[in-house]
């Protein structure tokens, strides 16, 4: 789909600059309805709409793009090499990128990520990808206007917008972070990455997961244990409504942890199923687990586009002495 550039807009005078952030679609379904109505919701300026075997030249001449946002829910050959041109230019041009990924491409999509504005979701609905614009729109409209106070040096305006903006980005986090239609959880806890037939091969080179020594006060604690906690967690939902029960930071220390005592390495998607809740909500927990210190990203040295996702030490530690105090209180 081409988008006419000249086609006119009602609201603005003829001749007129158009300011607003400009949005390139790169897609191979039929996606234009749905990327007109989202940038016109969003006030963004929709460039183009172009193929995935396109979008790499495009990237290459294309000027006045503000953010781009790739469409790739299913594996493609040239994936892996698309996402990494695109996050370069994007780095080196200050633009922001929204990645619509499918479960399959998950783990590509989250490897293949270095730019610090760009947003991966998962599966998401049409509200997830309007607010996933929403915020990348307000922070191209945020910056424009700061450069333009400040070259007019009108501190007052500064602190006003400033404000303003900040209100905006608590109003957008809000929005973005409140579970929407959280599905009951199942009792089954979802495949895990080493269920998944592949070629994958093992790493001997590589410490397993877990095989620090423990601390001496730690008490004793085996995965089954902590598997256990979590089917009881979920078969709250056969009595019970599920969404009451969302926690998706507390079900995914859990899986990480049993992960760790069982040797195992946990890939993104795997850790987005254990959650249960919606993908890209599980995303955002893992950004903020990681933030906090208490999940560390681990490269896969033989595959460069797989990221494992471990509990830090500290965290494991804790989890630890947490189950041991628990047994206590559960047993006097």
């Amino acid at each position: 789909m081409t988008v006419d550039p000249f086609t006119p807009d009602y609201d603005a005078p003829f001749g007129a600059r158009d300011e607003r952030p400009g949005l390139l679609v790169v897609a191979d379904d039929a996606w234009g309805d749905e990327a007109v109505a989202l940038a016109r919701a969003a006030g963004l300026r929709l460039l183009d709409i172009v193929s995935l075997a396109d979008a790499p030249l495009r990237l290459d001449i294309q000027v006045g793009c503000d953010i781009v946002m790739l469409f790739c829910p299913r594996p493609d050959p040239t994936l892996d090499h698309l996402i990494v041109q695109l996050e370069t230019v994007a780095i080196q041009n200050g633009m922001a990128i929204i990645l619509l990924a499918g479960i399959e491409t998950l783990d590509l999509a989250y490897a293949c990520v270095r730019n610090p504005r760009t947003q991966l979701l998962c599966n998401p609905d049409q509200t997830d990808v309007a607010a996933a614009l929403l915020a990348a729109a307000k922070h191209e409209s945020a910056g424009q206007k700061l450069h333009e106070i400040t070259r007019e040096g009108e501190s007052t305006r500064l602190q006003q917008l400033s404000e303003e903006v900040g209100r905006l980005a608590r109003t957008i986090e809000a929005m973005t972070q409140r579970p929407r239609g959280v599905a009951a959880p199942s009792f089954d806890l979802g495949p895990r990455i080493a269920d998944r037939a592949s070629d994958y091969i093992g790493m001997p080179a590589i410490a397993p997961i877990g095989s620090e020594v423990a601390s001496p006060d730690a008490p004793p604690i085996s995965a089954t244990q902590v598997r256990d906690l979590l089917r009881a967690r979920r078969i709250r939902a056969d009595f019970l409504p599920g969404d009451l029960f969302a926690d998706p930071a507390w079900d995914m220390l859990l899986d990480l942890l049993a992960a760790r005592l069982e040797h195992e390495r946990v890939s993104v998607s795997s850790l987005c199923i254990a959650a249960a809740v919606p993908p890209t909500t599980a995303l955002r927990w893992i950004r903020t687990l990681t933030d906090k210190g208490l999940v560390e990203r681990q490269a896969d040295p033989h595959d460069g586009r797989r990221i494992f996702i471990a509990l830090a030490n500290e965290a494991a530690e804790a989890l630890t002495r947490w189950f041991g105090a628990s047994r206590r209180l559960l047993t006097a």
